[in-house]
Protein backbone atom coordinates (compact mmCIF):
# COMPACT_ATOMS: atom_id res chain seq x y z
CA UNK A 1 0.00 0.00 0.00
CA UNK A 2 1.14 3.30 -1.09
CA UNK A 3 2.22 5.54 2.30
CA UNK A 4 3.06 9.53 2.43
CA UNK A 5 3.35 12.07 4.91
CA UNK A 6 2.46 15.74 4.29
CA UNK A 7 1.43 19.37 6.15
CA UNK A 8 -1.98 19.84 6.34
CA UNK A 9 -3.79 22.78 5.03
CA UNK A 10 -6.99 23.12 6.92
CA UNK A 11 -10.22 24.66 5.23
CA UNK A 12 -13.63 24.83 6.25
CA UNK A 13 -17.34 23.54 4.82
CA UNK A 14 -18.87 23.92 1.14
CA UNK A 15 -15.27 25.16 -0.42
CA UNK A 16 -16.82 25.73 -4.02
CA UNK A 17 -15.05 25.69 -7.30
CA UNK A 18 -14.95 29.62 -7.11
CA UNK A 19 -13.17 29.65 -3.96
CA UNK A 20 -10.77 26.70 -5.61
CA UNK A 21 -9.97 28.95 -8.62
CA UNK A 22 -12.59 32.44 -9.05
CA UNK A 23 -14.09 32.73 -12.55
CA UNK A 24 -12.18 35.44 -13.51
CA UNK A 25 -9.10 33.84 -13.99
CA UNK A 26 -10.43 30.83 -16.36
CA UNK A 27 -9.65 32.60 -19.17
CA UNK A 28 -5.70 32.16 -18.31
CA UNK A 29 -4.14 29.86 -21.35
CA UNK A 30 -2.58 27.15 -18.74
CA UNK A 31 -3.16 25.61 -15.30
CA UNK A 32 0.28 27.15 -14.04
CA UNK A 33 -0.53 30.33 -14.85
CA UNK A 34 -4.08 29.57 -12.70
CA UNK A 35 -2.32 28.21 -9.75
CA UNK A 36 -1.02 31.18 -8.02
CA UNK A 37 -4.83 32.31 -7.73
CA UNK A 38 -6.35 29.51 -6.16
CA UNK A 39 -8.14 29.90 -2.90
CA UNK A 40 -7.57 33.79 -3.36
CA UNK A 41 -11.25 34.85 -2.32
CA UNK A 42 -10.87 32.36 1.36
CA UNK A 43 -6.72 33.28 1.87
CA UNK A 44 -5.08 35.53 -0.85
CA UNK A 45 -1.36 34.28 0.73
CA UNK A 46 -2.52 30.46 0.71
CA UNK A 47 -1.40 28.96 -2.65
CA UNK A 48 2.12 30.69 -2.51
CA UNK A 49 2.41 29.01 1.22
CA UNK A 50 1.58 25.51 0.16
CA UNK A 51 4.52 23.10 -1.03
CA UNK A 52 4.21 20.01 -3.14
CA UNK A 53 3.32 16.89 -0.27
CA UNK A 54 0.83 18.98 1.16
CA UNK A 55 -2.64 17.77 2.27
CA UNK A 56 -5.82 19.72 2.55
CA UNK A 57 -8.07 18.48 5.55
CA UNK A 58 -11.66 20.02 5.25
CA UNK A 59 -15.13 19.85 6.09
CA UNK A 60 -18.01 18.89 4.38
CA UNK A 61 -19.63 19.58 0.46
CA UNK A 62 -15.53 20.20 -0.70
CA UNK A 63 -16.26 21.15 -4.83
CA UNK A 64 -19.27 21.99 -4.69
CA UNK A 65 -20.24 24.94 -7.67
CA UNK A 66 -19.79 24.47 -11.13
CA UNK A 67 -18.50 21.61 -12.22
CA UNK A 68 -15.10 22.93 -14.01
CA UNK A 69 -12.43 20.48 -14.55
CA UNK A 70 -9.65 23.56 -13.57
CA UNK A 71 -10.89 23.61 -9.80
CA UNK A 72 -8.87 19.65 -9.24
CA UNK A 73 -6.32 20.70 -11.81
CA UNK A 74 -5.40 23.77 -9.41
CA UNK A 75 -5.26 22.01 -6.60
CA UNK A 76 -2.90 19.10 -8.21
CA UNK A 77 -1.05 21.61 -10.01
CA UNK A 78 -0.21 23.05 -6.39
CA UNK A 79 1.26 20.08 -5.12
CA UNK A 80 -1.73 19.05 -3.05
CA UNK A 81 -0.77 15.22 -2.67
CA UNK A 82 -4.31 14.64 -1.45
CA UNK A 83 -7.61 16.53 -0.65
CA UNK A 84 -9.36 14.47 2.80
CA UNK A 85 -12.49 15.76 3.57
CA UNK A 86 -15.78 15.03 5.42
CA UNK A 87 -17.67 14.98 1.93
CA UNK A 88 -17.24 16.03 -1.20
CA UNK A 89 -19.34 17.12 -4.12
CA UNK A 90 -20.23 14.26 -6.46
CA UNK A 91 -19.10 16.51 -9.86
CA UNK A 92 -15.64 17.37 -8.20
CA UNK A 93 -14.97 14.14 -7.09
CA UNK A 94 -15.47 12.42 -10.33
CA UNK A 95 -13.55 15.52 -12.02
CA UNK A 96 -10.63 14.84 -9.25
CA UNK A 97 -10.14 11.30 -10.13
CA UNK A 98 -10.09 11.88 -13.71
CA UNK A 99 -7.30 14.23 -13.57
CA UNK A 100 -5.43 11.86 -10.82
CA UNK A 101 -5.89 13.95 -7.88
CA UNK A 102 -6.25 11.85 -4.91
CA UNK A 103 -9.37 12.28 -2.28
CA UNK A 104 -10.97 11.00 0.85
CA UNK A 105 -13.67 10.97 2.52
CA UNK A 106 -13.21 10.97 6.26
CA UNK A 107 -15.94 12.11 8.78
CA UNK A 108 -13.90 12.82 12.16
CA UNK A 109 -10.19 13.82 11.14
CA UNK A 110 -11.22 17.61 10.43
CA UNK A 111 -12.92 18.17 13.86
CA UNK A 112 -9.66 16.86 15.61
CA UNK A 113 -6.91 18.84 12.97
CA UNK A 114 -4.80 21.87 13.88
CA UNK A 115 -3.54 23.67 10.61
CA UNK A 116 0.41 23.16 10.00
CA UNK A 117 0.10 19.68 11.64
CA UNK A 118 1.39 16.59 9.73
CA UNK A 119 -0.38 13.40 9.24
CA UNK A 120 0.51 10.10 7.23
CA UNK A 121 -1.82 8.32 5.02
CA UNK A 122 -1.80 5.00 4.20
CA UNK A 123 -4.18 4.66 1.11
CA UNK A 124 -7.05 2.12 1.22
CA UNK A 125 -6.45 1.90 4.77
CA UNK A 126 -6.34 4.88 7.61
CA UNK A 127 -5.02 8.42 8.15
CA UNK A 128 -2.31 8.52 11.16
CA UNK A 129 -2.82 11.75 13.63
CA UNK A 130 -1.29 12.30 16.91
CA UNK A 131 -0.98 8.35 17.15
CA UNK A 132 -4.67 8.28 16.33
CA UNK A 133 -5.90 5.60 13.37
CA UNK A 134 -8.82 7.10 11.12
CA UNK A 135 -10.02 4.39 8.84
CA UNK A 136 -10.87 5.31 4.98
CA UNK A 137 -12.52 3.48 2.40
CA UNK A 138 -10.70 1.25 0.00
CA UNK A 139 -11.31 2.77 -3.47
CA UNK A 140 -12.01 0.22 -6.31
CA UNK A 141 -9.37 -1.10 -8.38
CA UNK A 142 -10.51 1.00 -11.31
CA UNK A 143 -10.35 4.36 -9.76
CA UNK A 144 -6.48 3.32 -8.36
CA UNK A 145 -5.56 2.27 -11.86
CA UNK A 146 -6.34 6.06 -12.86
CA UNK A 147 -5.17 7.78 -10.04
CA UNK A 148 -1.89 5.66 -10.01
CA UNK A 149 -1.77 6.62 -14.20
CA UNK A 150 -2.24 10.11 -13.20
CA UNK A 151 -5.81 10.68 -14.49
CA UNK A 152 -8.33 8.83 -16.74
CA UNK A 153 -6.51 10.29 -20.22
CA UNK A 154 -3.08 8.75 -19.02
CA UNK A 155 -4.83 5.54 -18.05
CA UNK A 156 -6.93 4.92 -20.88
CA UNK A 157 -3.51 5.20 -22.91
CA UNK A 158 -1.70 2.48 -21.22
CA UNK A 159 -4.58 0.38 -21.18
CA UNK A 160 -4.48 0.92 -24.81
CA UNK A 161 -0.69 0.42 -25.26
CA UNK A 162 -0.62 3.88 -26.70
CA UNK A 163 2.21 4.75 -23.26
CA UNK A 164 4.30 2.61 -21.69
CA UNK A 165 4.27 2.29 -17.83
CA UNK A 166 6.68 4.86 -15.80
Amino acid sequence: MEKFTGRVWLLGDDIDTDIIIPTEYLAMKTIEDMKVYGFSPLRPELAAQIRPGDIIVAGKNFGCGSSREQAPEVVKALGIRCVIAKSFARIFFRNAINNGLLLIEQPDLYDDMKEGDTITVTVNEHVEYQGRQYPIASLPDNLVEILNAGGLVKAMRRRNGLDAEE
